[in-house]
């Protein structure tokens, strides 16, 4: 049996925040809110969404952890009923994980397009070692593009390559089904590759319609909640990504890095990795090591790495030597 969970009220388009109250009313929420924001989202969209709907603000300035915890006691002593989260996926993620051990309902508005966090039910949290959490979707996404539009170029790019991964995510989850027998969602898988495919189709528009990487990554988010687990967003590329954070001691983004791990581990997979560069390229996504800002050297350590970071089947298998990696890297042009 698997428990399919999604939202049940998502609005994308300009102005979309001055519809929150509405939503609200549309989900029943009743009692006291708080918002969640960090210092910069705060101004951005924080402090109207106070204003909006007449709550009281949390601003984040420490770890996600210690951030939940204190987040937790505001829950318990003003007596929160439901949580919005105004950020970028940090931003989200704290919101997320707080509304899912307080047991109450979050809201999900996104001031950067820059991963599928902004809908799933997964958290990603950065400790010693990376690690995803389940917990529950969003009640509502109130994406408002007009906002998002003016979030840093480098975080949208970030955005779309992150969408772009789900292409090699789906083969690791295909490659799994076919070799280990593992449970593979057809509409879940179809849905991921199709967001991806999207966004390489349309890479030269994104950024003159940034809607489009809005419901791509709100798609993926959905694809994930019907799988039940990041299956379809998240493979290979994300383990080298996540080694990355490990391991560099300044990593880049997280879906920049997802998008470079995408372009070998297509080429591993056989299949259209140079449409992947190409379309990291067109959005103005890192395509290599030096535009990551990531020795080379980091890089074949990640690739010889990212089949331990957790116990998920992909097509690297049981992993590569240091001479594969670096042959993969150079092949592919992620490293000189």
């Amino acid at each position: 049996m698997k428990y399919i969970e999604l939202p049940r009220r998502v609005i994308v388009g300009d102005g979309a925040i001055h519809r929150l109250r509405d939503v609200i009313e549309e989900l029943g929420l009743k009692g006291n809110s708080l918002v969640i924001s960090d210092p910069t989202t705060k101004e951005i969209a924080g402090d109207n969404v106070r204003r909006e709907i007449d709550a009281s603000i949390y601003t984040t300035r420490g770890t996600p952890d210690s951030e939940v915890e204190r987040i937790l006691l505001e829950i318990k002593r003003d007596e929160i009923r439901y949580l919005i989260g105004v950020g970028g996926g940090r931003i989200i993620d704290i919101t997320k994980l707080a509304a899912f051990k307080a047991g109450i309902p979050f809201l999900s508005v996104p001031t950067a397009a820059s991963h599928d966090g902004i809908t799933s039910p997964q958290v990603s949290i950065k400790r010693s070692t990376p690690i995803s959490i389940k917990a529950h979707c969003p009640i509502g996404v109130i994406a408002d593009t007009a906002i998002i539009r003016k979030a840093p170029e480098r975080l949208l790019a970030a955005g779309c390559a992150d969408v772009i991964s789900n292409y090699t995510a789906v083969l690791d989850w295909k490659l799994a089904n076919k070799e280990r027998g593992e449970y593979y969602g057809d509409y879940a898988a179809t849905l991921a590759m199709m967001s991806a495919q999207i966004v390489m189709h349309n890479a030269e528009k994104i950024m003159d319609d940034i809607s489009i990487l809005v419901e791509a990554l709100i798609s993926s988010g959905v694809a994930i909640g019907i799988a039940g687990s990041s299956r379809p967003c998240s493979g290979a590329e994300h383990n080298f990504s996540h080694v990355l954070d490990r391991i560099c001691p300044n990593p880049a983004l997280h879906g920049e890095q997802c998008g470079v791990g995408s372009i070998m581990m297509a080429y591993l997979h056989e299949a259209e990795w140079e449409r992947v560069r190409d379309s990291l390229k067109k959005v103005k996504a890192p395509i290599n090591a030096k535009e990551l800002g990531i020795e080379d050297n980091y890089i074949v350590e990640a690739l010889t790495k990212a089949h331990k970071i957790r116990d998920r089947y992909t097509i690297l298998r049981d992993g590569l030597s240091r001479e594969k990696a670096i042959e993969l890297a150079k092949i592919t042009g992620v490293i000189e």
